[in-house]
């Protein structure tokens, strides 16, 4: 059983419709896919619908949070959508959005660069504006090479010369909030040192007394050695591990399935979840 369980779409910065995602997970020969919008649910329906036989969607979310000054993206899965003061928090995240991708616009142009905000508006589409979105800008212009490379402090990076906050979770709500819900939450690629500071263990020990259900080891922000100084981690604090590619179609170079999660820890995640379930086959939704 091949499991990928973090993928995006173009309900916020993935090239792929969620119905594009799915079928395209079917044909990279994925058994269970899960889309993972930033901050929003909005493509769960769509990605639903057009669900091959033989695949299963895993509904969840990436969720944007800080703590300590540091970025941090919360997986989480399988939670009730529309569990109110969740749903909340999630609009409020969405809706910050669009001007601190203007005002990312704003200082890149007062770095020099030809940006615009009407650029930035035809790549983000209908999807929820973000980083993503103003680096390919970038890329576009020819100001750096790939999207990766626009997440470092000299242009988009935590800190960078045209970073601007946003409204962002405290990642103790967020496990919080997710819990209420009845889903599960996974700190995403949790050592990812490109793209700028990362979250002490300490921190992440803390966010496992918590109730963090996991954390992401196998992923391209990862190299080896940092795979196994994470598993250990996860051993000594009780965490589940996951891998996953972070696809965002023709935005990153990584391929579906390219990282996996195992099925026994698959199975300990839909276990623990009572928000939502796995939709299977052709069609299906997800029930609360």
């Amino acid at each position: 059983m091949r499991i990928d369980l973090h993928t995006h779409s173009t309900a916020s910065d993935g090239t792929d419709t969620p119905a594009e995602l799915v079928r395209n997970a079917a044909a990279a020969g994925l058994d269970v896919v899960a889309l993972t919008d930033h901050d929003t649910v909005r493509g769960h329906a769509e990605a639903a619908a057009a669900l091959p036989e033989g695949l299963t969607l895993v509904p969840g979310a990436e969720l944007s949070c800080r703590v300590d000054g540091v970025g941090l993206h919360m997986l989480a899965y399988l939670f009730d959508p529309d569990e109110p003061e969740f749903a909340r928090e999630r609009e409020l995240v969405r809706d910050d959005r669009v001007p601190r991708a203007r005002a990312m616009v704003r200082k890149l142009q007062e770095l020099g660069v030809p940006v615009t905000w009407e650029q930035v508006a035809r790549i983000a589409g209908d999807g929820s504006v973000g980083r993503p979105h103003v680096a390919t800008a970038l890329v576009e212009l020819g100001v750096v090479p790939t999207v990766s490379d626009a997440f470092t402090p000299d242009w988009l990076g935590d800190g960078g010369r045209a970073y601007a906050e946003k409204h962002e979770l405290d990642p103790f709500d967020a496990i919080r909030l997710v819990k209420a819900a009845g889903g599960v939450t996974v700190f995403a690629h949790p050592a990812a040192v490109k793209r700028g500071r990362t979250v002490p263990e300490a921190r992440i020990a803390e966010l496992a007394a918590a109730g963090l259900d996991g954390i992401e080891v196998d992923h391209m922000d990862h190299d080896e050695p940092t795979r196994t100084r994470l598993r250990a981690l996860a051993r000594e604090l009780g965490l589940l591990t996951t891998g996953s590619s972070d696809y965002h179609g023709s935005r990153k170079t990584v391929e579906l399935g390219a990282y996996t999660t195992d099925p026994e820890i698959y199975g300990e995640i839909t276990r623990r979840a009572t928000g939502a379930f796995p939709v299977p086959g052709a069609g299906g939704r997800a029930t609360a």
